[in-house]
């Protein structure tokens, strides 16, 4: 399941493509994902030019000059494939979160629109990441895809190939099936200006919706949810009274999306690694001074994993053409045994420690964190 800064680095990629675009077609291949979509979305969304993008929490909102937003939520293994819609099997830019791979062309993690990517379908460099933890509603963990072979991309748990097929010269994604579309390819969206983008997802357990712009956040998915972790208004007195009386570990609370919206298993493992706080420590004890540390490192840690391109345990091609993601700069997360970045290891220590919380795996460092 992604998290955060792997949906804002997705989001950042539709902006690029979409933002000052009109819809000029709009297909819908199926009734819905994990819930219907709403009647009539194609006649909808036809006509419509796309003013701008907004995350909230792990949630898109692609915001329509009709005063509507399309809210999306990838789920589990879905994806967006952006093309023109005359180029050349191979151009796409896969915007994929789920699995750590952006394939053959992409967007910055600053948000850069795609070098060289006009009205002229050339091909754009690639970049993105990916992530797997689990959001507030209920949608399991994403379970272990790999990238098969010489470099192709993830495999769909029916053994179809996923969208995009296998990478080829410069990490381009292969398409043997050519401006026919993507394998579970259920809503397409084609521009005035010639980009097709469609959205992927052959688990089908991501979201689709219509809600005016001005009630954004009244929408049953996104109403009561907490703060943005990277915004102003979330303060270590913010975060203080949310957790007062809480009697749940930090690592849970971190989780409840009304305390803070859009964290996950990794971030939040990461982001107590960096304040020293225990995950097995009661939420309502992290107020004051804990606090004050662990706001700034849950900001250092998203602003990283963003400037990263996301994280993901899974292969994944910079767009450098170096191989690498956050995980790179993991403190603890999936470190059991290995030294964290503030021990000497063993026999001094006995290296990152794993412990089961809620279903979940935990890392942290036993001896740094309290």
């Amino acid at each position: 399941m992604p998290e955060l800064p792997e949906v804002e680095t997705v989001m950042r990629g539709l902006s690029a493509v979409l933002t000052g675009q009109v819809i000029a077609r709009a297909e819908t291949r199926r009734a819905g994902l994990r819930w219907p979509f709403p009647d009539n979305l194609a006649e909808r969304l036809q006509g419509n030019r796309v003013e701008g993008f907004r995350r909230r929490g792990k949630y898109m909102l692609m915001r329509l000059s009709s005063g509507q937003s399309m809210l999306i939520h990838l789920g589990m293994s879905g994806r967006m494939v952006a093309r023109m819609a005359e180029a050349a099997p191979g151009e796409a830019l896969v915007l994929d979160a789920t699995e750590g791979v952006l394939a053959g062309g992409g967007v910055g993690a600053a948000g850069d629109a795609p070098a060289g990517h006009g009205a002229n379908g050339q091909a754009v460099p690639q970049a993105g990441g990916g992530g797997d933890s689990e959001d507030s509603t209920g949608m399991a963990e994403a379970g272990g895809l790999a990238r098969g072979g010489a470099g192709g991309l993830p495999a769909d748990p029916a053994g179809d190939a996923a969208a995009g097929g296998s990478l080829g010269p410069q990490g381009r994604a292969s398409d043997a099936r050519g401006s026919t579309g993507e394998k579970h390819e259920h809503l397409i969206l084609e521009t005035g200006d010639g980009w097709r983008v469609g959205f992927c997802d052959p688990r089908r357990f991501g979201v689709v919706d219509l809600v005016p712009t001005e009630a954004e956040d009244r929408h049953r998915l996104l109403a009561g949810m907490g703060p943005e972790p990277l915004e102003d208004d979330f303060t270590p007195a913010v975060l203080s009274a949310a957790l007062r009386g809480r009697n749940t570990p930090i690592k849970a609370a971190l989780l409840d999306q009304k305390v803070v919206a859009g964290l996950g298993n990794i971030y939040v493992a990461e982001a107590l690694f960096r304040a020293g706080i225990s995950p097995e420590r009661l939420a309502a004890t992290v107020v004051g001074a804990r606090a004050k540390r662990l706001v700034p490192a849950i900001k250092a840690v998203l602003l990283d994993s963003i400037e990263a391109g996301g994280s993901s345990l899974r292969d994944y091609v910079r767009a450098d053409g170096e191989v690498g993601f956050f995980q790179d700069r993991f403190g603890v997360y999936d470190r059991e045994g290995v030294a964290c970045p503030a021990c000497p290891g063993p026999p001094k220590c006995s290296g990152v420690a794993r412990i089961v919380q809620a279903g979940r795996s935990t890392f942290f460092c036993p001896r740094t964190q309290r």
